[in-house]
């Protein structure tokens, strides 16, 4: 007689993709290892560290950008995860557990904690952006 499958936590997986969403922790959790998703953000690393090798003098913003663009939208994957309604995330990923969620505060402390940390690494990737764009990089 097969088990039932089993339940996935919505506040677990938007923590995972909060705190180690960048390297796709998150999609694994969910999906397991056949996730092309959860690859490219592991993808991320070692094509961030081959480009800063080949170009050691440039800016390391740039040379780590496929990082940094990975670890931007693990924020934007963790809101929605945690803004998904308990009844569809349910449908979507618990449909045979026999168990059904339940949100507490937490996640949403979780949510304002992924807002913040995202609404951050925007405006620094901007303002580092524009530094090095327009001022060749005269500010750091």
């Amino acid at each position: 007689m097969p088990s039932a499958p089993r339940h996935k936590n919505k506040t677990l997986t938007t923590f995972l993709a909060t705190v180690t969403g960048s390297i796709g922790l998150h999609r694994f959790y969910l999906y397991g290892g056949r996730d092309r998703f959860g690859w490219l953000h592991i993808l991320a690393i070692p094509l961030s560290l081959a480009l800063m090798a080949a170009q050691p003098e440039a800016p390391r913003l740039f040379t780590a950008l496929p990082l940094v663009l990975s670890a931007l939208i693990a924020c934007l994957e963790a809101l929605v995860i945690g803004l998904t309604p308990d009844e569809k995330w349910d449908a979507r990923h618990n449909a045979g557990s026999g168990k059904t969620s339940e949100s507490h505060w937490i996640l949403a402390v979780i949510l304002v904690l992924t807002v913040g940390l995202g609404a951050m690494g925007v405006i620094a990737l901007l303002a580092r952006s524009f530094d090095l764009l327009f001022t060749g990089g005269a500010f750091g």
